[in-house]
């Protein structure tokens, strides 16, 4: 990461144009942020207040689609909306303290995101595969997922305010983040415990539990009802998979790469781009997950694209579980 000259203010201090980047970028940004922030709320919010309305939607399934969706939304207030207001003054207006509180807060409910997209996949998993028989994926299973994306975010999100790295302005600095340009041991050390327990390990679970899924789906595929439930799941997991990397792949890359490199120079304007890269997860995610459910209960009931009457209960996969029920196990609903 470049070193700012003797003449630019402290991230803290005033306005980093031009020395961290043109106004112009500044200006880009916000806009964008305000794009995200506008969007991510309503769609969002609109998810959690469908799903405490509706009694159908407070299915397992749903329990965890909507911890998704109070950490995107917790995600807008706490990172995208402060970025908005320090990209249009042009630095961190809101002093250290509170630099260090959002970029916990933006880490935690990230967190929780990304894991909570993890328990839904091995949802999933469990309901179509059946790896443990007749299981059945409760509330109480449900519950237990969503407290463990909490605790484990918790857990990995708490070191830098207690002295294992550290929360400082990134970028274009009008955000704040884990530390991972400085170098030293110290943060490398963390953001390679954060990289693997934090991004590997779901995006390894999500992988595993759709391959499995759509193998499944593929060798029931003589039935008609099977046939759309593989196209549609198959949708939904190419669109989850490619934003899922799309918004956290290059932030985490470049946060291993910078921090495993000390020597390494990055412009400003480069390193800002990953962290907002990963703030429009928190409109991708609801799109993808929710177009069912959202889409269902505004048509009052129908199939937006015309196949009659569908339950708004789940997203595109729960088709794929009823139809694979109804192939293999007749006898027992899913």
């Amino acid at each position: 990461m470049d070193s700012p000259n003797s003449s630019t203010p402290g991230p803290f201090d005033g306005p980093q144009w031009p020395h961290q980047g043109p106004r112009g970028l500044y200006v880009a940004v916000a806009v964008l942020m305000g794009l995200v922030v506008a969007s991510a709320s309503v769609l969002n919010g609109l998810v959690i207040v469908v799903s405490i309305r509706h009694r159908r939607l407070r299915s397992p399934l749903n329990h965890i689609l909507v911890n998704l969706a109070v950490a995107n939304l917790l995600v807008t207030l706490s990172g995208s909306s402060v970025s908005l207001s320090n990209n249009i003054r042009g630095f961190f207006a809101f002093g250290e303290r509170l630099c260090q509180l959002e970029g916990f807060m933006v880490s935690l409910t990230g967190i929780v995101g990304l894991w909570s997209l993890a328990i839904l996949a091995l949802e999933r998993y469990l309901v179509v595969c059946r790896p443990l028989g007749e299981f059945r994926f409760g509330h109480r299973h449900a519950a237990s997922g969503c407290a463990f994306t909490w605790g484990w975010s918790l857990l990995w999100t708490t070191p830098p305010l207690l002295g294992w790295s550290s929360y400082v302005p990134e970028g274009l600095r009008t955000s704040c983040g884990p530390n991972w340009y400085t170098g030293g041991s110290n943060n490398s050390s963390y953001i390679l415990a954060l990289f693997v327990t934090c991004f590997v390990m779901p995006l390894s679970l999500i992988l595993f539990s759709y391959t499995n899924l759509l193998l499944t789906l593929r060798a029931h595929r003589e039935a008609d009802t099977t046939q759309q439930a593989e196209r549609e799941v198959t949708r939904m997991v190419v669109a989850m998979v490619v934003a899922f990397l799309t918004c956290w792949l290059p932030y985490t890359t470049f946060a291993l790469v910078v921090a495993t490199n000390k020597d390494i120079v990055i412009q400003p304007a480069l390193a800002s781009l990953p962290s907002y890269f990963s703030k429009t997860a928190t409109v991708y995610n609801p799109i993808i997950y929710f177009q069912s459910c959202l889409l269902g209960m505004l048509c009052c009931g129908y199939h937006p694209r015309g196949m009659g009457k569908t339950s708004p209960a789940a997203p595109s996969a729960q088709v794929a579980a009823e139809g694979l029920r109804n192939k293999v196990t007749p006898c027992h609903p899913v």
